[in-house]
């Protein structure tokens, strides 16, 4: 298995699995890849350092996720946005409006936002992602 960045052509990036570099080719060509933010499938490779699963992982990636795969994935989520991103706290959903009108500064925020705060921010095509809470350690 092999490991691509894609990007979409709104410029969201994301990482994406194949078997080889020609699978990934034919599914690009053929518009079944889609954009897990926005879900546009024109999408081209993004900049990276590929890296190929080999050996005893290569069974894992045909297989249902374990809980504990879950709880990491969601994890390292977390601990990305946190590192890369601003956190505005209860003012997420107005900084959000300000960098999309361009009356801030664009990058990457953070925070906290009601339902109904990230419905109208939707409906006003701001791209906007709910992170699932952070599975208890006990769990």
């Amino acid at each position: 298995m092999i490991s691509f960045n894609i990007r979409c052509s709104k410029e969201h990036v994301f990482e994406a699995w194949f078997n080889n570099s020609s699978a990934y080719e034919a599914q690009a060509k053929a518009g079944e890849i889609a954009c897990p933010i926005c879900g546009d499938t024109k999408v081209e490779k993004a900049p990276m350092a590929p890296r190929v699963n080999m050996g005893k992982s290569r069974a894992v990636a045909n297989k249902t996720p374990s809980p504990a795969m879950v709880r990491e994935f969601i994890t390292e989520m977390h601990r990305h946005v946190k590192e890369n991103c601003e956190d505005v706290g209860d003012q997420f959903a107005e900084e959000a409006r300000r960098i999309h009108y361009g009356e801030s500064e664009e990058r990457g925020i953070h925070g906290k936002a009601s339902d109904e705060e990230v419905q109208e921010l939707v409906e006003e095509n701001i791209d906007v992602l709910r992170l699932p809470d952070l599975p208890r350690s006990d769990a």
